[in-house]
């Protein structure tokens, strides 16, 4: 994936956060938020390895490397970044 496919993806995934989290807002608590919640786990996790990769490209064309060698790294490893 290419830079800009990267950031098409980022603001996808922006997007659709977004609206959960609005959703969540508006709705009363309940059992019924297990799933958005499940889903915005795997929207955060799937934007940090976004981001990650960005980054990934961004370094390896800086340093005169090829950025098409940069890849999606495990969720958990991504994660650990963060904390």
């Amino acid at each position: 994936m290419d830079e800009q496919g990267i950031l098409q993806r980022i603001k996808s995934l922006v997007d659709e956060e977004r609206e959960l989290r609005e959703k969540a807002e508006s709705a009363p608590p309940g059992p019924d938020h297990a799933p958005n919640r499940a889903r915005l786990e795997r929207l955060e996790q799937d934007l940090d390895q976004c981001w990650d990769l960005l980054r990934q490209r961004r370094a390896k064309k800086q340093y005169g490397e090829n950025p098409n060698e940069a890849s999606v790294r495990p969720a958990q490893q991504v994660e650990g970044y963060n904390g």
